[in-house]
């Protein structure tokens, strides 16, 4: 779920191709610094160019990343073709390979999240108090049924947008916002009489940082 107006949403091909370590990270960096060469990307996630090269073909070949036409020589630069990209598990659910990799694609922005956060505490202390002071996290709990709960996340996308869409500010940094939904009790399981959109209450909007997770 999401408001980018240039949000790719996942196909059962392209969640299959996204679903690898280095490939999710090269569509994340290059969401977050911009377009760069697969030898600049090789360097920044120490790999080699050769395997960067070829995962980024695989990426472009599903419309995630694009050559931008401004390589020096044979040297291809390359771009995030999008800024975001979002799913619903009903959408891919007919798939079996594309459900499995969903499934590994989303635990792995939870170890992203776990990562970056983790390594912002470690920092934090070195930080003015004032982003000390800001910077955090917590949770909260609302009982909705399915349509509320698409509802309220489209609600908080639309305050991310404005702020997205807003002159930085001189003394601005950015700032990745990660946001999760789901079940309280998730072992009260509704029964099979359930309306059966109720999986896609559970689509998700990246960064990676989608990314954002869409943003990784």
């Amino acid at each position: 779920m999401s408001t980018h107006p240039d949000d790719f949403r996942l196909t059962p091909e392209a969640v299959k191709v996204l679903a690898h370590p280095l490939r999710s990270r090269l569509l994340g960096t290059l969401r977050r610094g911009g377009p760069a060469t697969a030898t600049t990307l090789a360097t920044a996630l120490s790999t080699n160019s050769g395997a960067t090269s070829y995962h980024l073909r695989k990426l472009e070949s599903v419309g995630l990343v694009a050559d931008t036409g401004e390589g020096a020589g044979k040297q291809r630069l390359w771009r995030a073709a999008t800024s975001s990209h979002s799913w619903a598990p009903s959408e891919l659910s007919d798939d079996e390979d594309a459900a499995t990799a969903l499934g590994w694609l989303e635990r792995d922005y939870l170890r992203l999240f776990s990562t970056d956060f983790g390594h912002w505490l470690d920092v934090a202390e070195a930080w003015p108090g004032e982003w000390q002071d800001a910077a955090g996290m917590g949770d909260s709990w609302v009982t909705v049924n399915p349509d509320q709960l698409k509802a309220l996340r489209r609600e908080l996308d639309e305050v991310l947008e404005r702020y997205r869409d807003a002159d930085a500010a001189p003394d601005g940094r950015r700032v990745t916002f990660w946001s999760a939904a789901f079940p309280l009790e998730p072992d009260d399981i509704p029964d099979t009489g359930a309306d059966s959109n109720d999986a896609d209450a559970a689509g998700q909007g990246t960064d990676a940082d989608g990314r954002r997770t869409g943003r990784s």
